[in-house]
């Protein structure tokens, strides 16, 4: 019983992690280097933003040392990600479609 209560209490047990959320169509990647989600609940929807947040922080570091703009960085991380996604993982192409890859 205690087992079960402390599971309940650990947000983390239970935590969708990126990689599975590509694997089960829950998120996207897209050309701007951010990730959308494909499905509304809030498990995907926390995790796109939690993900976006991190990326949007990289991004700026990144165009800050090499003295270019944040969204330039992000569009070609975008390119880099969208190239490299997985077989079955889900990108939004440049017609603004999601696509199967």
């Amino acid at each position: 019983m205690w087992l079960i209560s402390g599971l309940l209490f650990c947000s983390q047990a239970f935590a969708l992690t990126l990689s599975e959320a590509k694997q089960q169509g829950r998120v996207g990647e897209t050309l701007s280097g951010y990730l959308a989600p494909l499905k509304q609940d809030p498990e995907s929807v926390a995790l796109t933003v939690k993900i976006n947040d991190a990326r949007k922080q990289q991004y700026t570091q990144v165009a800050r040392d090499n003295n270019v703009s944040t969204e330039d960085v992000a569009k070609l991380a975008g390119q880099k990600l969208v190239a490299r996604a997985g077989k079955g993982e889900y990108v939004r192409g440049i017609n603004g479609q999601w696509l199967q890859k």
